[in-house]
């Protein structure tokens, strides 16, 4: 057995400090120069108002935290650089009133054209959002949304069309922001944990784990081998699921019924048995800070190894019938391409990104325990359209039950001992960072504690902050009628967008 200080229990992360913005841009620069990748960006004012800027590199998490220009809440902007960092960037400067320089979109993203939420609590009056039009002859526009018809949360999408044939489509986010960061100040950790589950409802263990590593950071304490397994096992029948779900919807919006109804059992089933062995369907309030809280027994252990066995076999003959049916693959191939070239330039992640080329996978480039011994390949495709999308899914299924099989078959391979740990106490203003693979991305998480071990403040990331701009570059090109298949296979999330 591994010694318990040896094993990696999180990713590497480097925290800088930027004493000006002058070296916040030198080092931006120099980031992207050498290859990195933007990741996130949020603000805070304690003890000081800084902002952060999380990037990732060869190295691991790179964070650089800058403080105001002279008290003038003043900041260099990232987009030069890093195109993705607009959104963001706007949504500080819409709850700060801070000032971005050389960030020229001046649209609010966060605060809507009625008022409903402004940083200081003031409307913005009744002005509509100044959507980009495209002119000229026989140009139209459809709006669609916020309010959908379905359970789906709200979004609003913009298209610019000449006859069916979209030449640019546009989002409006930010309907259901809940005001996390609010939610969480001056809360214990255990109430902070359980609100982690429910950030984005489908990806609960990614957000409950990088939560859990980055207060496990702040107070440097290790969680037990045996917790980072059963995590592990956790996050994979969460990734399963979804790709289930997400197969049988794009099936579907294809116009084969079929695979909705076959693809849904499946994952019913597996749901079930989350319910069953770990006490939630969506695994919510299973994971927390120092370990786990649900240490299932021999007997579920076995039960769970025999399901895979059973997955796999209905998952490889629906795969046979999606890549010999003419109707889906004809639907599928070309639609919603996002271009490699472009990916590889936003350095974007998850399904989306791998579906574009791009080989980034936090379980193979930067893996923590079991991942450094159970290797992960990552799932890839080129093409860029709705096809290689699904294609990564059916990959990464395939990866993920043959993870889960090997972790199993070797049971009791799992490691001994106990599955939870008490948290060490912090030192006053201790920080920490979590960074997880997600089934739709990277999920990072951010903490500071407070000299009696409650939140001062937090920032929860979701992946779909730098895929929602993607979509927008995939459905231009095609007929309105093949958005919502465009949209389902990127499958982005409102609820962690809209913080």
């Amino acid at each position: 057995m591994t010694d318990t200080e040896d094993v990696p229990d999180r990713p590497p992360v480097r925290l800088v400090s930027a004493g000006s913005g002058g070296d916040y841009l030198s080092f931006a620069d120099a980031l992207k120069t050498r290859g990195g990748r933007f990741v996130s960006l949020w603000g805070t004012t304690s003890p000081q108002r800084f902002v952060y800027a999380a990037f990732a590199d060869p190295d691991g998490l790179l964070v650089l935290r800058t403080p105001d220009s002279n008290a003038s809440r003043t900041f260099p902007s990232l987009t030069p650089f890093f195109p993705l960092a607009s959104r963001p960037e706007r949504t500080v400067r819409d709850v700060y009133r801070w000032t971005f320089e050389g960030l020229t979109d001046n649209r609010p993203w966060i605060t809507q054209g009625d008022g409903r939420f402004a940083g200081d609590g003031s409307s913005s009056g009744g002005q509509d959002y100044p959507f980009v039009r495209v002119e000229g002859e026989g140009v139209h526009e459809i709006p669609v949304g916020p309010v959908h018809a379905g359970i789906i949360e709200p979004g609003h999408f913009r298209f610019q069309v000449v006859g069916e044939k979209v030449l640019r489509m546009e989002e409006r986010l930010g309907y259901t922001h809940k005001g996390i960061r609010n939610l969480v100040n001056h809360r214990p950790v255990e109430d902070v944990s359980r609100l982690s589950s429910r950030i984005s409802g489908d990806s609960a263990v990614a957000f409950q784990w990088a939560w859990s590593q980055a207060v496990e950071s702040a107070t440097e304490t290790r969680p037990p081998e045996r917790a980072l397994w059963l995590r592990a096992i956790l996050l994979e029948r969460e990734r399963i699921a979804n790709h289930l779900g997400d197969l049988g919807a794009l099936g579907n919006d294809a116009g084969f019924a079929f695979g909705l109804v076959q693809f849904g059992r499946l994952k019913e089933d597996l749901l079930r048995r989350n319910g069953q062995i770990f006490g939630h369907r969506y695994l919510m309030d299973t994971v927390r800070p120092g370990g786990v809280r649900i240490d299932p027994g021999d007997d579920a252990l076995a039960l769970l190894r025999k399901d895979v066995s059973l997955l796999q076999e209905e998952v490889r003959a629906l795969k046979t019938i999606y890549d010999e049916h003419g109707g889906l693959q004809d639907r599928f191939a070309g639609t919603g391409v996002l271009d490699p070239l472009l990916a590889a330039d936003w350095g974007l992640p998850g399904v989306a990104g791998r579906a574009s080329g791009q080989m980034l996978d936090l379980r193979h480039n930067h893996p923590v325990r079991p991942y450094d011994t159970e290797r992960v390949p990552v799932a890839l495709a080129k093409r860029g359209d709705v096809g290689a999308r699904v294609q990564v899914r059916f990959q990464e299924l395939h990866h993920s039950l043959a993870f889960l099989e090997s972790v199993l078959s070797t049971f009791p391979g799992l490691p001994g001992g106990p599955a939870e740990t008490t948290l060490a106490c912090p030192e006053g203003g201790s920080e920490g960072f979590g960074w997880i693979e997600g089934f739709r991305g990277e999920v990072l998480a951010w903490v500071r504690l407070d000299r009696d071990g409650c939140v001062e403040d937090a920032h929860f990331h979701d992946p779909s902050w730098l895929l929602w701009p993607a979509l927008e570059r995939a459905v231009p090109g095609n007929l309105v009628a093949d958005f919502p298949l465009i949209n389902k296979s990127f499958n982005l999330s409102y609820s962690g967008h809209d913080l």
